[in-house]
């Protein structure tokens, strides 16, 4: 990675203002501020690439951070900017830990968007294509909008986001309209180092219990679910197939494995690969890659189409991916899952499932209600959402 000043990493988010970015992960804390120029995103992976590469060429930080929207193809463009300061730290989680958590204050108001009655209807309106064959698997999402009485920081919300998830990948990207993406995704669309390729899909879910036997019991059922597994299956082999154009080798576990967060449990597959072309960035890998049918379904084009019709909202960046690239095309991109755009006093989170032909509607409400945890537990808050 390119760096530029070396950062301590309590400091770092002791900075961040609105606008900033902000990723942190098990190996490093990066912070971006300001904006030396904008990076073009048009065409496929080779114009993606060539574009990226003739901005960072001469440039003072030779990196890019940004934000891909969940719908490349008709959603808000991609925002991919080269930052006039960088610093790259050491991980935060566990000094962050060590810290008093922040208040976030108490919510004036919550809608659920749609309510929990009118999301099993969606998902039982989505078995239909399931099961006559025309869909594989479709993801559906609910959110929930938080008002506020007074304008919501969110330096404090990364900070209770990074004490509790010790894994995965805390973020902070500016969206337009001078809202902030939050969020702590547990799940890896891509990352690149030199020729070594990582991919780690997540699908699959059940919930976390404080009690460790029944902590246990969820486990061991995730594992032993066809249904999930059918799921986690379907994830893999698209992910594969995208990734076997830009590769010469590709490693592929046979089955499954535990991948915990604090809120649920998930399957996961770490999936690796060796680059044929050297030259391929870690931001055409992730533009290939994106939407996986962990965030939209498959086929893809179909999936998406449902999603629409009955999701009573745009998803904008949820679902997207975030992440950064540099000059020599390493980079790493994370899933824009459990997350909330912050406005000035409101918040609106997301949490969503993968559905297929065997999905019960009301567990399906259960997971999004468990997902949602990630981001309430941030806030303070204690609701069954």
């Amino acid at each position: 990675m390119s760096r530029q000043g070396v950062a301590d990493p309590v400091r770092a988010l002791a900075d961040y203002r609105r606008g900033d970015f902000l990723f942190a992960t098990q190996q490093r804390t990066l912070f971006a501020r300001g904006v030396e120029r904008e990076v073009p995103f048009v065409g496929d992976s080779a114009a993606v690439d060539s574009a990226l590469f003739a901005e960072l060429d001469d440039a003072a930080t030779p990196l890019a951070v940004g934000v891909l929207p969940f719908d490349m193809t008709a959603g808000p463009a991609p925002r991919l900017v080269v930052p006039r300061e960088l610093r790259v730290a050491g991980p935060a989680h566990e000094r962050i830990r060590a810290l008093p958590t922040r208040e976030i204050g108490v919510p004036s108001r919550l809608l659920a968007v749609p309510e929990q009655a009118a999301h099993v209807d969606a998902v039982s309106r989505a078995l239909a294509p399931l099961r006559d064959g025309a869909l594989r698997k479709v993801v559906l999402a609910r959110a929930l909008d938080v008002a506020f009485a007074a304008d919501v920081d969110p330096v404090s919300v990364l900070h209770n986001l990074i004490a509790d998830n010790p894994d995965g990948f805390t973020f902070a990207a500016a969206l337009p309209g001078d809202r902030t993406l939050v969020g702590a995704s547990p799940e890896l669309l891509v990352r690149r180092s030199g020729t070594r390729v990582v991919a780690h899909p997540h699908a699959g879910t059940a919930p976390r219990s404080t009690d460790p036997d029944v902590d246990e019991a969820n486990a061991r059922g995730l594992l032993a679910s066809a249904k999930d597994k059918t799921e986690h299956a379907l994830v893999v082999e698209a992910v594969v197939e995208a990734l076997r154009p830009f590769c010469r080798t590709l490693d592929v576990p046979s089955t499954p494995s535990l991948a915990p967060t604090p809120a649920v449990w998930h399957l996961g597959t770490e999936i690796t690969g060796e680059l044929a072309d050297p030259d391929v960035s870690a931001l055409a890998l992730a533009t290939a890659l994106h939407p996986t049918p962990a965030v939209c379904g498959t086929p893809t084009d179909a999936a998406r189409e449902l999603v629409g019709e009955l999701e009573p909202f745009d998803r904008d960046y949820y679902a997207g991916a975030v992440g950064w690239v540099d000059a020599a095309g390493d980079g790493e991109w994370a899933v824009a899952i459990r997350c909330a755009e912050i406005a000035e006093r409101s918040m609106r989170l997301y949490a969503g499932g993968g559905i297929v032909a065997a999905s019960d509607p009301d567990a399906e409400l259960a997971e999004t209600s468990a997902k949602f945890t990630t981001l309430l537990q941030a806030m303070g808050v204690d609701l069954e959402a």
